[in-house]
């Protein structure tokens, strides 16, 4: 397992097609688990600007809608999609609902979560818009607390870069 890399999953994007993660290889990617119905959904205007500002110089975010958390994101995938464009005009990808802890969980978000424990070594994620930077390898380098904002990202992505 610890040989794994971020580019070596496959997950299911918004359409619920796989999608395999080595398409990525070679960018800096910020995964995101998002939510439409949460404090932190503003956060999307944010990742939006990094997306736009960055996604020429090879990075990419990759939005995971999660419901885990106060079951603020209950729309089906169809309603996220919508949500996200229509409300803050979201151009990046999105995964297919996914469960971030517990007996469901991702192989991903585990493989997120083991590489960036949180605070006092903790594995679980603890709430919506928890953030995790991918170097270009696939290494995961950085675990942000839903409480950062995605500028507050600006300078970690650029050193990536």
């Amino acid at each position: 397992m610890a040989s794994k890399k971020f580019f070596d999953f496959t997950v299911k994007d918004i359409k619920n097609q796989d999608w395999d993660l080595s398409a990525l290889k070679g960018q800096v990617v910020l995964v995101v688990n998002v939510a439409s119905k949460c404090g932190f959904t503003k956060q999307y205007t944010g990742l939006e600007e990094l997306y736009k500002q960055y996604k020429d110089r090879g990075f990419t975010i990759v939005g995971a809608p999660c419901n885990q958390f106060a079951g603020q994101e209950p729309g089906s995938e169809e309603q996220i999609q919508e949500f996200c464009r229509l409300t803050y005009d979201v151009s990046f990808p999105l995964t297919a609902k996914v469960d971030v802890n517990g007996d469901n969980e991702s192989p991903l978000f585990k493989f997120l979560k083991e590489s960036q424990p949180g605070i006092l070594g903790l594995k679980r994620v603890k709430w919506n818009f928890e953030k995790f930077l991918v170097d270009r390898e696939g290494n995961v380098v950085k675990r942000y607390a839903s409480t950062t904002e995605p500028k507050a990202i600006a300078p970690e992505i650029e050193k990536l870069l």
